[in-house]
């Protein structure tokens, strides 16, 4: 299957790396998710902290991601409305994949400029 499986479609890869790419497809996915491991925040906390992502880039990535139980969507019947959301334990366990991830980049030195 082709990594840039849409994570709407009804069956992910078998392969595990596939898998991970088709849940986690583009740039806003992982870091949504890295956002989310400081604990529960509300959409416009999310958005806030991700210049650049839009509004319904981020509803999109938060609907995959409770679809697939990474995270839970929890709206609280206030007015005016408060919806949280939060990493469910799968969800949690995307930390050592990030820090694994930040490691790594880390540490690839720095181009050296051209003379």
């Amino acid at each position: 299957m082709a990594y840039t499986q849409n994570v709407t479609d009804s069956c992910l890869p078998e392969c595990g790396v596939a898998r991970f790419l088709a849940l986690l497809n583009g740039p806003w996915a992982t870091l949504v998710v890295r956002e989310l491991l400081s604990g529960t925040r509300r959409f416009t906390e999310l958005r806030d902290a991700l210049p650049g992502i839009s509004p319904h880039t981020l509803t999109n990535r938060l609907r995959q991601f409770e679809k697939y139980g990474i995270v839970v969507r929890t709206a609280y019947p206030e007015i005016p409305p408060r919806v949280e959301y939060r990493l469910t334990p799968l969800g949690e366990g995307l930390r050592d994949v990030l820090d694994a991830m930040n490691t790594w980049a880390l540490s690839i030195p720095e181009p050296v400029p051209a003379q």
